[in-house]
């Protein structure tokens, strides 16, 4: 069960180790684009092709698919990056549902832990399998990896490493709990003193770059929400994106979010104890485009 391409990397990872898919739940063909075209989830093209028994529901708790997925007579469900399931399908399998969650679990509950985990600044984070339970994100640990966050990594970039170490993590999981090797640990035994942080889904508002801040919170938001859906400032009265960022420690005296330029090599905004450097950027109207490129067809008198 799942949508994008985050959970292709599993689904790909058990047909690969000869994992026996009775189906694959994916969400419903939706509109997309200028044409409004009928476009498929990553999950659905990879299924297609793979000539697997393809699941929509509209809704999960449907009678006609709570049939079908019945019928399936699966031994074990695998979410990874879908919807919440009501307990009559997490609860319908013999070895139960597993989930492929971005983080080290208890720490980032919720819809997008690796956001939170690259805003908070932490250096390392991880994926965790676990046995779904009604309340969110707060089952039995199965098994967990972790790998380190680098100092100017992206969210993106930890997507696409964490999709595959996931991936691997499932296999191994889904061999432990056929051969009866894994001990499931209840998430309230991990550390009673652990501060919890959370990963709450992320709103237009915790895009929005508050310059009064230091260059270090600036920096990892922009490299949190990096490429999407991308922090935000305002320039000439326009939108613009930041996707790549540098800090810049020193002390100085423009008042914070003042802008910055020499019209041609650097473009950097003021904040508590610096500059933030942008690196990478989208100007509302104009493609995204580095710094120095933009800089060509934009006027410097136009900056303050």
């Amino acid at each position: 069960m799942g949508t994008p391409e985050f959970a292709v990397a599993s689904l790909d990872a058990l047909v690969k180790n000869g994992g026996n898919i009775v189906g694959v739940v994916t969400a419903p063909d939706k509109p997309a684009g200028r044409g409004m075209k009928l476009t498929e989830s990553a999950v659905k093209k990879y299924a297609v092709e793979k000539g697997l028994n393809i699941l929509q529901p509209e809704k999960l708790k449907n009678p006609a698919f709570i049939e079908e997925l019945r019928s399936l007579k699966a031994d074990l469900q695998i979410v990874v990056a879908f919807r919440m399931l009501p307990e009559i399908v997490w609860n319908m399998p013999p070895l139960g549902t597993v989930n492929v969650h971005g983080s080290l679990l208890p720490q980032y509950r919720g819809a997008a832990p690796i956001n939170w985990a690259v805003i908070n600044g932490e250096k390392e984070t991880g994926v965790t399998t676990f046995q779904l339970q009604q309340e969110i994100d707060t089952g039995n640990i199965l098994l967990q990896d972790r790998f380190p966050i680098g100092a100017d990594e992206t969210a993106g970039e930890v997507h696409d490493k964490m999709k595959e170490i996931g991936a691997q993590l499932l296999v191994k999981t889904v061999k432990g709990l056929v051969e009866h090797s894994i001990q499931a640990q209840p998430q309230s035994a991990i550390d009673p003193q652990l501060v919890i942080k959370h990963a709450p889904k992320i709103f237009t508002e915790t895009c929005k770059i508050d310059w009064t801040k230091t260059a270090a919170e600036i920096h990892n938001l922009i490299r949190g929400l990096s490429p999407y859906p991308a922090a935000f400032t305002t320039m000439d009265n326009k939108l613009l994106k930041i996707f790549h960022s540098r800090k810049e420690l020193t002390a100085h005296h423009p008042d914070s979010g003042q802008v910055l330029s020499d019209g041609k090599s650097y473009l950097k905004f003021s904040c508590q104890d610096g500059f933030i450097h942008v690196l990478d950027l989208q100007l509302e109207g104009k493609k995204r485009m580095l710094t120095e490129d933009f800089l060509r067809g934009y006027k410097p008198g136009a900056l303050q």
